[in-house]
């Protein structure tokens, strides 16, 4: 199945990737707060906010074993931006290339979710499809841990689970920043 996705996705991707990053690039984005798991983060040009967390647990198996992989930057993101009418806009970093066109998995609860990768806006991200972005933020809210499953481009599965506690407040405290 194939997704496509705004400008605006591939803008907030691109910021992303730059929170963690080093030097001029990491001086642009302004950590509003950190609420327990979660934090907050502004960048005013254009205007964005996102909350982002990295996974409390992070288990790869390959051929039903697991084994240990090398992997870059591993975050969830809740992207709003308002000059594109994007009010909650879920995304997952896988921290390698994904397998295109395999969905990647969600867990929350008895609540799931399915995320796709487009690899013409970023090889190593996965989103909802816009439909479900609310969906997904509702169950966010009401959980405890999320559990993403994705597989990599080479085929090595990967299970991450993120702590949801300060998600609720992280997420209004964006949504209310990038009104």
């Amino acid at each position: 199945m194939s997704w496509k996705f705004s400008r605006g996705v591939a803008v907030a991707a691109m910021l992303v990737g730059l929170t963690f990053g080093t030097g001029a690039q990491a001086q642009e984005l302004e950590m509003v707060e950190a609420i327990t798991d979660w934090s907050v983060y502004v960048d005013q040009d254009p205007k964005v906010c996102f909350i982002v967390s990295q996974p409390t647990k992070s288990v790869a198996r390959r051929g039903g074993q697991e084994v240990t992989v090398s992997r870059s930057e591993i975050r969830f993101h809740i992207s709003v931006i308002p000059g594109q009418g994007v009010a909650g806009e879920p995304s997952f970093l896988a921290g390698y290339p994904l397998k295109p066109e395999a969905a990647v998995k969600m867990e929350i609860g008895s609540a799931k979710f399915e995320m796709y990768p487009d690899a013409a806006v970023h090889k190593e991200y996965a989103w909802t499809a816009p439909a479900e972005d609310a969906a997904l933020i509702a169950a966010m809210r009401k959980g405890s841990d999320a559990v993403v499953t994705g597989v990599s481009a080479r085929g090595t599965t990967t299970i991450d689970t993120f702590s949801l506690r300060g998600f609720t407040a992280a997420v209004e405290k964006a949504m209310e920043l990038c009104k």
